[in-house]
C-alpha cells in the first residue's frame, strides 16, 4: 500500500470535501429551510442530544489547520467550549455541543473543514427530499480511506471534542 503524504491527502480531502458539498447544495438544499432564517437556528449543532458527529485524523487535522486561522480571542473560545464538552462527553453517552459553533458565525470552519455529516445535515420538512445516507457514507469511506494511507488502520473515529483534544492543551 503506497503511503500519502499529509498535505496530499488533505488536498484531497477537500476536493471529496468540496464534491460532496456542491452535490448537497444543488441537489438538496434548495429543498430545505435556509439556516439564516431558522427560528432555531444553529441548535442543531448546539444541542448536545442531537450532536454526535465524528472525525478522522485527517478530519481533525484540517480542523485544526482552519482553527490556527482564527483570532486568539475566538480560538481561545473555541478550547473552553471543547474542553466543557470532553467534560460531558461521559455523561452525555457521547453527544455534545460543538465547540466548532458560535452563535453570532455560524460554523467557524464552515470553509474549510466542515465534517462531512455536517455538511449533509439541513433542516427538511419532508423526508423523501433528505440526500441518501449512501452520499454520506460512500464520502466518508473516501476520506477514511485516505486516512489509512497517511496514518495506518490504527485510528478510529472521535467525537469532534477528543479530536480537537489531540492538537491542544487538556485545558485551555
Amino acid at each position: 500500500m503506497k503511503v500519502l503524504s499529509l498535505s496530499r491527502a488533505l488536498l484531497a480531502t477537500d476536493r471529496i470535501r468540496e464534491r460532496f458539498r456542491s452535490k448537497i447544495t444543488k441537489e438538496f438544499e434548495v429543498l430545505a429551510k435556509d439556516c439564516a432564517t431558522c427560528e432555531v437556528r444553529g441548535s442543531c449543532c448546539t444541542d448536545e442530544h442531537f450532536v454526535n458527529v465524528r472525525v478522522t485524523r485527517l478530519e481533525a487535522e484540517a480542523i485544526n489547520r482552519a482553527m490556527e486561522k482564527l483570532t486568539p480571542e475566538t480560538r481561545a473560545r473555541v478550547l473552553e467550549r471543547n474542553y466543557s464538552s470532553t467534560q460531558r462527553l461521559s455523561e452525555t453517552r457521547g453527544f455534545y455541543s460543538c465547540p466548532l459553533y458560535e452563535k453570532d458565525s455560524g460554523c467557524l470552519v464552515h470553509n474549510e473543514a466542515k465534517p462531512l455529516p455536517c455538511i449533509h445535515h439541513a433542516c427538511y420538512e419532508r423526508r423523501e427530499d433528505l440526500p441518501p445516507d449512501a452520499m454520506l457514507q460512500e464520502a466518508e469511506a473516501d476520506v477514511v480511506r485516505l486516512n489509512a494511507l497517511v496514518y495506518g488502520n490504527a485510528w478510529s473515529s472521535e467525537p469532534i471534542p477528543i479530536a480537537i483534544s489531540r492538537f491542544v492543551p487538556e485545558k485551555p
